[in-house]
């Protein structure tokens, strides 16, 4: 009975501002697994998508950015229970996109729900490791706390295209930035799935925007727009990256160059240095109050 059943191939989308459009352009690339097999069309981006994307982010920026760290955090660990929910799914998607057996694509999936809990439970803590009371020589309270620098252009690894995507993308939402992700040209299969996940969690919509094509193409007008903030150059080559940062001068986003320790290891240690690539320290004078006879404030 089911030998007669027609083939229902996934169509895969863009994801931007929690909808799944088509690319602007009506474009289409052919995405192969590493034998050459074909495995699906991807959009291919235009230009006016990647400026679509920036509207959203932007547009999502003051609610995600407002939110307390503690609501974020169960966001975003309510997306890793979704990952969980869809594993079998991405373990597929993972083997044809990298060219893995079902084992260690299983593997690299696990390791990246985990590193997804990892940043869900760093949101309402790394303002205790970053931020602080200073010391001062007066009657004021001197307090630096971390804000989000706003929206930030990713470019996600071209091999890892599930974990080390997560690895580049989560730190920058845990706190409170939005995303305009430039998916792995290569494999941008993962990601646009994973588009699929937040939508069908509580994410906003336009907190994470995802597009596929070529990767020059899209991330050479987000360097330069206006309304960017930040680029993460993970997923450039050294020409790309440096063409990239001269663009990003004109309006002095925050670079994060790409970084030789990061190597194809996506499984390692995190630390906190991707959380804090994309914060602004804000520093409050405050008052105290007048000193009193026992020599105490208050």
């Amino acid at each position: 009975m089911s030998d007669g059943r027609l083939s229902v191939f996934k169509t895969y989308k863009l994801y931007v501002g929690g909808k799944f459009p088509r690319s602007e352009s009506g474009r289409v690339y052919e995405v192969t697994d590493s034998k050459g097999k074909w495995l699906a069309n991807a959009p291919q981006s235009s230009r006016k998508d990647a400026r679509d994307a920036v509207v959203a982010a932007r547009k999502a920026f003051g609610g995600w950015s407002g939110a307390t760290a503690y609501n974020r955090g169960q966001i975003l660990y309510r997306v890793a229970e979704m990952l969980e929910g869809r594993r079998e799914q991405f373990v597929r998607e993972v083997a044809e996109a990298e060219g893995l057996s079902k084992s260690k694509a299983a593997a690299v999936v696990d390791a990246t729900v985990d590193r997804w809990v990892w940043y869900a439970g760093w949101t309402d803590k790394i303002a205790q490791v970053v931020g602080g009371a200073n010391p001062v020589a007066g009657p004021f309270f001197n307090l630096s706390t971390p804000e989000p620098t706003g929206v930030v252009t990713v470019l996600a690894p071209q091999e890892s295209s599930f974990l080390g995507l997560v690895s580049v993308l989560a730190p920058v939402i845990a706190t409170g930035n939005t995303a305009v992700v430039v998916a792995s040209e290569r494999s941008p299969l993962p990601a646009l799935a994973l588009g699929e996940v937040l939508a069908t969690s509580d994410l906003p919509g336009g907190v994470v925007n995802i597009l596929s094509g070529k990767a020059a193409e899209i991330a050479a007008p987000l360097a330069s727009h206006q309304d960017v903030n930040g680029i993460d150059l993970t997923g450039a080559d050294a020409e790309l990256a440096k063409e990239l940062e001269i663009a990003a001068a004109d309006n002095l986003k925050r670079v994060r160059r790409p970084q030789a320790v990061d190597g194809d290891d996506w499984s390692a240690d995190p630390g906190t240095h991707r959380l804090t690539a994309f914060l602004e320290t804000k520093t409050v004078w405050h008052p105290t109050g007048a000193l009193g006879v026992s020599g105490s404030s208050y």
